[in-house]
C-alpha cells in the first residue's frame, strides 16, 4: 500500500507540476523562516542558563524613587553583599562584582607582550557562585591575596603561549588607579558565547574598595550583587525581608531592594516605575509568534491549493471508493502525500537555511549553526510531522467525505462553509502580513528618531578610547599633544560615559534639604574640557577651570537643581561625603542614559586622571586626523595597537536589539507577504476552476475579458479590505504597546496604517491579476462543452 501511495504521489506531481511547485516554494520558504527563528529563539532562551546554581542564583536590584517615577538599577551599595551574607541565613554565597566595559579596555603586560583586556573586581566565592570552569587554581582561595589576578584562557595563550604552570607568574596591569604588578592565581576557561557577561581578568574586590572607599557608604551604589539562595527559599518571601534592608542601614534612604533570577536578567531587563515590563523576552515571544504565523500561512496555502485541485482528483477518489477503499484509507493516502511534500519541503528549507545562515548571523550578531544531534533530529521530525498534518488533514478529510455516487454523477456542490473557511484563511494570512508591515514601519521610524534626536550633546565625529598606559598619571600631557593636531577640535578625558555607564550618588546635603529627603544623582566623572568637547550647554554659571581647586567644584544639570529645589544655585555650596563643594554651573538637561529613561538628576565631578579619552574631530578631516592621533598614541603607548570607537556607534549599540528586530521584522513581513500571495494565487486558481462555466457563459453573453477580470479580482480585493479592517486595530495596539517602553517616542501616524493596507491591496491585486486575466481570456467553448 505504501508503494502504491508513493506511485500516486509522484504521478500527481508530474500531472500537477505548477501546484507542486507553488506548494513546495510556500512550505519550504515558511519552514526556512521557522528554522531560522527557532535557532535564534533557542539561543536567546539559553543565555546564562548553564550555571549549576541556576535555580538558586539571583541578582539584587534596587528601586530608586525620583520626581518623575521609580528607576530600577542593578547598582547596589558596596557593603551589601557582605551584610547579606552575615544577616540572611537564607543565603549560602553573596558576592559583589564591579564589571568592566569592552568600550574601555586597559592593558595587561608580560615582558614585551601587551594586550588590551576587560577586567572585573570580585571576591573568592566568584567561582562558587558562577560555573566558569577553572583550568588552574584553587577556587577556595583564588582571590584571597589583594594583588592576585585570575586570567582567561585566551589571555594566557596570548601572553604565555600556554595555560599550564602559570600560577605565581607576574603580569603588569595599567588601569587608572590600579597600575602595578599582580600575581596570577588562576586561569579560567574561555567563557561560553551564551554568557551575557564577557571578561578577561578578575581582580580582588578589596583592591577596588581601597581606591574608591565611598562605595562602602550605604547611600551610594556601584557594584552588582549576586546571591545563591538555599534550596526551598521562596523568592517572594525573601524579597519581603530584603525590601527595606538599605533603609535599616541608612535611614534617609528611600531605595528598596528585590531579587531576580540571574538567568532572567538577559531576557527580562526592562522596568517601568519599578515594575518589570518585559525586555528581550518580548522579542522572543514576538518572533516565536511570527514563526507560528508563517508556518500557518504556508499550511493554509497547501490547503487552498489542494482543495482547488480537488475537482481533478474526484473521479480517482470516487472509483477507489466504489472498488472498496474505506474513507480511512483515502485519508491516509492524502496524509502520506502531505507528509512527503512536507519532507521534501523541509530538505529544501534546510538547504536554504545553510545558504542564508551566514547573513542571518550578521544580522543577529550571533554564531548560530544547525546541529544534527538527537535533539535536532527530534525537532526536525516534529516540524515535518506537524507541518504535514496541519497542511494535509483538512484536504484529506474534505476530499474523502464525498459520496462516490455524487462524484461519478458530477452532482457535487461546494458548501457555503467551505467557501467561508477558505476566505477566512486568506483574511487571516493578509491580516498577519499587514500587522508585520505596520510593525516594520513603526520600528524603523523609531530607530531613525533615536539616531537623529538631539541628546543635548554633540556625538558626531567624536571618538573614544583608553589612554595609553605609558602616559602614567599625566593624562593632561597626552591630551595636550592631541590638541596640537590640526583636525582635533577639542579633547578631554572621562571615567563614566553618556550611554548609561555611570555611578549613582545620594550622599549629598544641600541647604534646605529635609532630613528624610534623598535624591539619587547620576555621577559623571570627567576631565576639565568634557563639556566643551561634547558641546553640553551651560545655562548659568561657568564650566570647570584649572585655576580653581578640583575638589571644590561641581556642576549639576537642570533636573538636579529642580530635584533639590534650589533657586539661584550658582555660588551655593553642597556637602559631598562631608566635603564642601561650590556649584559653579548648571548644565542644560542632556541624555546620559538610553531613551527608555527620562532625563534624571546628574552631576559632573572633575577627575583629571580619568583614562577614558574623547576627541572631537573636524568634519571632512577624519582620515588624516585619525592617522595623526594614531601616531601620538603609539608614541605614548610603545606601539600598542590603537583601537577606538565613534561615540555615535557606542550610542547606537544601546539599541542593537531594536535594530535587529527592525531588520528581522522586515524580512519576516516580506516572507509573510510572499507566502500569503501564494495563498491568494491558490484561491484564484480554485475560483477560476469553480467558475469556469459561469465565466464561459458570461463571455458568450457579451461580457469582455476586462469585465470578467474585474469581477474575479473584485472579490479578492474585498478579502484584502476585510484583512485591513481586522489588522489595523491590532497593529495599533501592538505598536503602541512597544513604543510605550520608550520615554521618548514617535507619534503613531496615520500613514503607517494606510500605507500598509494600500501596499497589501496593491500586492494582492497584482498577484491575482495574472490568474484572473488568464481565466478571462480562455476560450468559453472549452468550458461549456466540458461534461
Amino acid at each position: 500500500m505504501l508503494k502504491h501511495n508513493l506511485v500516486l504521489f509522484f504521478r500527481n506531481i508530474k500531472k500537477n507540476q505548477s501546484s507542486f511547485l507553488i506548494n513546495t516554494i510556500g512550505l519550504s520558504t515558511g519552514l526556512a523562516c521557522v528554522l531560522l527563528i527557532f535557532l535564534w529563539v533557542n539561543d536567546e532562551l539559553n543565555v546564562d542558563g548553564f550555571h549549576k546554581n541556576d535555580d538558586h542564583l539571583v541578582q539584587v536590584m534596587k528601586n530608586n524613587p525620583r520626581a518623575n517615577g521609580i528607576t530600577t538599577s542593578p547598582s547596589t551599595p558596596g557593603r551589601l553583599a557582605q551584610s547579606i551574607k552575615e544577616e540572611f541565613p537564607e543565603v549560602t554565597h553573596a558576592i559583589p562584582v564591579i564589571e568592566g566595559a569592552y568600550s574601555n579596555k586597559a592593558v595587561i603586560t608580560h615582558n614585551e607582550k601587551r594586550i588590551k583586556a576587560v577586567e572585573q573586581y570580585t571576591e573568592s566565592d566568584f567561582f562558587k557562585v558562577f560555573s566558569y570552569p577553572l583550568l588552574d587554581g584553587d577556587k577556595e582561595q583564588i582571590l584571597e591575596a589583594k594583588n592576585a589576578v585570575v586570567i582567561s584562557e585566551e589571555i594566557a595563550m596570548k601572553l604565555f603561549g600556554t595555560t599550564k604552570n602559570l600560577i605565581g607568574k607576574m603580569v603588569e596591569w595599567n588601569r587608572e588607579d590600579f597600575v602595578g604588578k599582580y600575581v596570577i592565581s588562576g586561569v579560567f576557561e574561555k567563557l561560553p558565547s551564551n554568557s551575557s557577561i564577557q571578561f578577561d581578568l578578575l581582580f580582588n574586590y578589596e583592591l577596588y574598595v581601597d581606591q574608591h572607599p565611598w562605595i562602602q557608604e550605604w547611600r551610594n551604589s556601584d557594584p552588582s550583587t549576586y546571591l545563591v539562595l538555599r534550596e526551598g527559599i521562596e523568592m517572594d518571601q525573601f524579597n519581603t525581608k530584603l525590601n527595606g534592608f538599605i533603609k535599616s542601614k541608612y535611614e534617609a534612604s528611600e531605595s528598596t531592594l528585590f531579587i531576580r533570577k540571574y538567568s532572567d536578567k538577559y531576557l527580562y531587563n526592562t522596568y517601568a516605575d519599578g515594575v518589570l515590563k518585559g525586555g528581550r523576552i518580548d522579542y522572543v515571544k514576538l518572533f516565536s509568534s511570527v514563526a507560528l504565523f508563517i508556518l500557518c500561512i504556508a499550511c493554509i496555502n497547501f490547503i487552498n491549493l489542494s482543495t482547488a485541485r480537488a475537482s481533478k482528483r474526484l473521479n480517482e477518489i470516487g472509483i477507489k471508493k466504489v472498488l472498496g477503499s474505506s474513507r480511512k484509507r483515502v485519508v491516509s493516502q492524502h496524509l502520506i502525500e502531505s507528509q512527503l511534500l512536507s519532507f521534501f519541503s523541509f530538505l529544501l528549507a534546510v538547504f536554504l537555511v545553510v545558504l542564508v545562515l551566514p547573513y542571518f548571523n550578521q544580522i543577529t550578531g550571533k554564531n548560530l549553526s544547525i546541529e544534527f544531534n538527537s535533539i535536532g533530529i527530534l525537532v526536525a521530525l516534529s516540524i515535518i510531522g506537524i507541518t504535514g498534518f496541519l497542511s494535509g488533514a483538512y484536504p484529506a478529510i474534505y476530499l474523502s467525505g464525498f459520496q462516490p455516487s455524487q462524484i461519478l454523477k458530477g452532482k457535487l456542490k461546494a458548501s457555503r462553509n467551505t467557501f467561508f473557511a477558505r476566505k477566512a484563511l486568506v483574511v487571516t494570512q493578509f491580516s498577519l502580513s499587514i500587522i508585520l508591515i505596520v510593525a516594520v514601519l513603526v520600528v524603523q521610524d523609531q530607530m531613525e528618531y533615536i539616531q537623529n534626536k538631539n541628546l543635548g550633546y554633540q556625538r558626531d565625529n567624536v571618538i573614544q578610547f583608553e589612554a595609553p598606559s605609558s602616559a602614567g598619571t599625566s593624562v593632561e600631557t597626552f591630551l595636550s599633544e592631541l590638541k596640537k593636531i590640526a583636525g582635533v577640535k577639542n579633547a578631554t578625558n572621562y571615567s563614566h560615559n553618556l550611554i548609561g555607564d555611570h555611578g549613582e550618588l545620594s550622599g549629598i546635603d544641600w541647604e534646605g534639604r529635609a532630613p528624610e529627603e534623598s535624591v539619587n544623582f547620576g555621577n559623571l566623572e570627567v576631565g576639565y574640557d568634557f563639556l566643551e568637547t561634547l558641546g553640553i550647554e551651560i545655562v548659568s554659571g561657568r564650566s570647570f577651570s584649572r585655576d580653581f581647586n578640583v575638589d571644590q567644584q561641581i556642576i549639576f544639570n537642570e533636573e538636579a537643581i529642580k530635584a533639590m529645589g534650589l533657586e539661584d544655585p550658582i555660588g551655593k555650596t553642597i556637602r559631598l561625603f562631608g566635603q564642601e563643594r561650590e556649584i559653579i554651573g548648571v548644565a542644560k538637561n542632556f541624555h546620559f542614559e538610553s531613551l527608555y529613561e527620562k532625563v534624571g538628576p546628574s552631576m559632573f565631578l572633575v577627575d583629571p586622571n580619568a583614562r577614558g579619552i574623547m576627541v572631537s574631530i573636524a568634519a571632512g578631516s577624519e582620515m588624516s586626523t585619525l592617522a595623526q592621533i594614531e601616531k601620538v598614541y603609539e608614541k605614548f603607548g610603545k606601539n600598542l595597537a590603537f583601537e577606538f570607537t565613534f561615540l555615535d556607534d557606542s550610542y547606537n549599540a544601546i539599541y542593537a536589539s531594536e535594530k535587529r528586530v527592525s531588520v528581522l521584522s522586515g524580512y519576516a513581513a516580506a516572507m509573510a507577504i510572499l507566502i500569503s500571495c501564494l495563498g491568494l494565487f491558490g484561491l484564484a486558481i480554485f475560483t477560476a476552476e469553480l467558475r469556469r462555466k459561469e465565466i464561459g457563459i458570461r463571455k458568450v453573453l457579451g461580457q469582455s475579458a476586462a469585465q470578467v477580470t474585474m469581477m474575479l479580482s473584485g472579490q479578492f480585493a474585498k478579502l484584502v479590505l476585510v484583512s485591513v479592517c481586522v489588522a489595523l486595530p491590532m497593529a495599533y495596539i501592538l505598536t503602541n504597546n512597544w513604543l510605550s517602553g520608550f520615554a521618548y517616542r514617535i507619534p503613531l501616524r496615520a500613514w503607517y496604517f494606510l500605507g500598509a493596507g494600500l501596499a497589501a491591496l496593491v500586492v494582492a491585486l497584482f498577484t491575482v491579476g495574472s490568474q484572473a486575466i488568464q481565466a478571462a481570456n480562455r476560450n468559453p467553448v472549452n468550458a461549456l462543452r466540458d461534461e
